[in-house]
């Protein structure tokens, strides 16, 4: 991802924390995170994110996804000693389509298909206040209503470095060139 698109979308993810009323210090503003997953389609694939806490037993984070944005299908695989992440969604700002496995056809689903790889059509439209919970190694993906979304995740510890993505071409850690 170049610098100025990094910029550009920090910005605008900036607006979105306002708009939910999450206050950010200063040093949290300048690491949010920009998750491009390598396709350099950030307004389409991928989300922003500001890491509170994450440690050995837990981690919390704020996401930001755009609208129509999507985290792409993913599962949080057994890693060092652990059985994968167990997380905790809760909208803060607009809604977010989240989809897991279970009963739901594709073509049923409110979300726009995204332009990476799906598998898991159980729909489930969390609103502000409203909360859902992944359990470790369940396929999902999700996506930011018209207005986008702010989404805060409560979970054992993140090591989304080790996300296993349905589609292939997809790489979890940030490059920025420039």
């Amino acid at each position: 991802m170049k610098r100025e698109t990094y910029e550009r979308v920090v910005k605008e993810a900036l607006k979105y924390y306002e708009k939910a009323g999450i206050v950010l210090t200063e040093e949290e503003k300048a690491n949010v995170e920009v998750a491009d997953l390598g396709l350099d389609m950030i307004d389409k694939i991928g989300l922003e994110i500001v890491v509170y806490v994450n440690t050995d037993k837990v981690c919390a984070k704020e996401m930001v996804l755009f609208p129509g944005q999507t985290c792409p299908e993913h599962i949080h695989v057994p890693c060092y000693g652990r059985d994968g992440k167990e997380e905790t969604f809760r909208c803060r700002y607009g809604e977010v389509y989240l989809y897991v496995e279970g009963e739901g056809k594709k073509e049923d689903i409110k979300a726009k298909l995204p332009e990476s790889d799906t598998s898991v059509y159980h729909e489930i439209i969390l609103k502000p206040g409203q909360q859902y919970t992944i359990m470790p190694g369940t396929k999902h993906w999700f996506q930011g209503g018209p207005d986008g979304a702010v989404v805060s995740e409560f979970s054992t510890t993140s090591t989304d470095e080790t996300d296993v993505f349905t589609d292939k071409r997809l790489v979890r850690e940030p490059k920025i060139e420039g």
